[in-house]
């Protein structure tokens, strides 16, 4: 090979990198997903990841708040690609969340792909939805579900990390943020990246993801955020509330939580009854899937009663003959 012949890489002297300026976190939507990231909306099927991905696209495209709760800071045009969904329950899902926020669906820069099909691991698609992208100019794509998109092996690093490697240089050449669905396994991990379905590199990949837990039949669940640029923030208990013609995705206040398990204070003294030594809190709280402000008031009227200990290294179940001996306690 003539390496004179090669056309070189671009370089940048690293004092001519662009900066962040004052070095703050650049969010597309607030604590929701940063700006220009490439990342995951993952959940078990039918909790609810395609709302969270429409609220998303929607509150972009008309710069209003993302679950009523969360503002967007980089406004603009969204696309969507919904391969599940036909083009009629598209349009009554986005009609039925703009009805919430006074918004006429015409009036908004939201829009959607209608081709039937949508395959990333073949070349004529990706040069279409590149085209695609590069004459509308979205700040936000929304691709929903990953498993509809391709052909490949899930599980094979090397088929997944190509159509991924497509999808990151789709986000460096337009500066657009990608949130692609996809499914988790069932199987709960203290790590939801590593619930995702498939290879690991999806995880890996990801800038800023959302991932859902709960039960489908209570419509309430909550969403965990995890950013690579930004600290994540504690997880959001929201509800798919439907009134007539309207949905919305409602932020939960604590105090309107309806328990669906036993109390807290129960699922905590029988994690610490089946550890092998003291749980930290953050991993009592990752384990639980609950609140850090909830845990820790669970976490003082257990100590007060005298059923749990705390000490450096973390809590611990005391031994039925000390517990209760000292109910006022206090945190240490």
């Amino acid at each position: 090979m003539d390496v004179t012949a090669a056309t070189t890489l671009p370089v940048l002297q690293a004092g001519q990198l662009p900066s962040d300026h004052d070095g703050s976190t650049r969010w597309l939507v607030e604590y929701i997903w940063t700006e220009q990231a490439v990342g995951v909306i993952g959940g078990i099927p039918k909790l609810g990841k395609t709302w969270i991905g429409l609220d998303l696209a929607l509150s972009v495209a008309s710069s209003t708040l993302c679950f009523g709760r969360f503002e967007v800071h980089q406004p603009g045009r969204a696309l969507v690609y919904l391969a599940e969904d036909g083009l009629p329950q598209v349009r009554q899902r986005l009609t039925a969340l703009c009805q919430r926020r006074q918004l006429v669906l015409d009036s908004t820069d939201l829009h959607v792909i209608t081709a039937p099909t949508l395959r990333l691991d073949l070349d004529a698609d990706q040069q279409r939805l590149e085209a695609t992208v590069a004459q509308l100019k979205p700040v936000l794509l929304v691709l929903d579900p990953l498993v509809r998109l391709h052909r490949l092996d899930e599980n094979s690093s090397a088929d997944i990390s190509a159509l991924l490697g497509y999808l990151r240089g789709l986000q460096r050449t337009h500066g657009v943020a990608i949130a692609l669905v996809h499914h988790m396994s069932k199987r709960r991990r203290a790590d939801l990246g590593q619930a995702l379905r498939g290879s690991g590199d999806i995880h890996a990949w990801s800038d800023s993801s959302a991932y859902l837990v709960g039960q489908r039949e209570h419509k309430t669940f909550q969403l965990t955020l995890e950013h690579r640029a930004a600290p994540a923030p504690d997880p959001i208990r929201l509800r798919l509330v439907h009134q007539g013609d309207e949905a919305h995705l409602q932020v939960v206040e604590e105090a309107d939580v309806q328990p669906t398990t036993s109390p807290l204070t129960e699922r905590i003294r029988q994690a610490l009854a089946r550890a092998s030594a003291p749980q930290p809190r953050v991993k009592l709280r990752d384990m639980l899937r609950v609140n850090n402000h909830r845990l820790g008031k669970a976490l003082v009227a257990l100590e007060r009663r005298g059923v749990i200990e705390h000490r450096a290294d973390g809590w611990f179940l005391k031994s039925p003959s000390h517990a209760g001996h000292d109910p006022q306690r206090k945190l240490s």
